[in-house]
């Protein structure tokens, strides 16, 4: 029986063969590597990825699509909503680092996102598929339209790589957007701080992303009596990664 796409759950179906493959080689997994991968649908990207891995752990919310997913005698399914997952206790489970990648439905990415950086530790790498738009923006240098929030929060914490563009009619049924993959490898060396302190920071300085740091941040760093030489007379997408971080560390508890 065929499955309709549910627009609740954002279901797009990847369907070309030359697009999976290209994906699959991206990835390159490897006989008995630890992976998971949320959002398996209809399996098109999960039946190449288990005949080379061997077993393959699966997130998948749909019950029905669950359902089909257990006849398959090499997956491990958990059926859930992804962010309800602990990653940390699926990597205490296994035999190494977690490969996680995925097709994530592009109306809950970036939470998705922000969850898996809570398990970050529990990961070796990461390749997902998304809305090309919200890779730009992940990837994205200082000084450019892109940079913002999102890539300041992935970026201290990933080196990340836009690695393959995928045209919406690779998908059933087609988005209206343009997609793409980005391979994320966690750094080997992170700076030390306390995330939520740099979420709460970097919040604050594209709260109004048009105006001086100084009518935003400013203010924020006044009321810990904080900030040095810190560089107020720029706007937020003008401040590399680096000085966010270390202003993080600097103005911590």
């Amino acid at each position: 029986m065929k499955h309709i796409a549910r627009k609740r759950f954002g279901q797009h179906f990847l369907t070309d063969t030359g697009v999976i493959d290209a994906i699959v080689r991206a990835i390159d997994p490897r006989p008995g590597q630890p992976m998971v991968e949320i959002g398996p649908g209809l399996a098109a990207l999960t039946q190449p990825l288990v005949e080379r891995l061997g077993r393959l752990t699966v997130i998948e919310l749909d019950r029905d699509l669950a359902a089909r997913l257990r006849d398959h005698g090499q997956l491990d399914v958990v059926e859930s909503d992804v962010l309800q997952v602990d990653f940390s206790a699926l990597r205490a489970s296994a035999s190494g680092p977690l490969r996680v990648v995925g097709n994530l439905p592009y109306n809950i990415s970036t939470p998705i996102l922000f969850h898996l950086l809570e398990h970050v530790a529990a990961v070796q790498d990461q390749h997902f598929m998304l809305q090309k738009e919200v890779i730009d923006r992940m990837v994205a240098a200082p000084a450019t339209a892109d940079y913002g929030r999102l890539s300041v929060m992935l970026q201290w914490r990933y080196a990340m790589e836009n690695v393959l563009f995928v045209p919406p009619e690779a998908f059933d049924p087609p988005p209206r957007v343009d997609s793409a993959v980005v391979r994320m490898l966690p750094l080997a060396e992170p700076p030390v701080l306390d995330r939520r302190h740099l979420a709460e920071l970097v919040q604050v300085a594209f709260s109004q992303r048009r105006k001086l740091l100084r009518h935003t941040l400013g203010k924020w760093l006044e009321q810990r009596q904080a900030g040095g030489n810190f560089d107020l007379q720029r706007r937020a997408e003008e401040v590399p990664v680096a000085e966010y971080v270390a202003l993080a560390q600097a103005t911590q508890a």
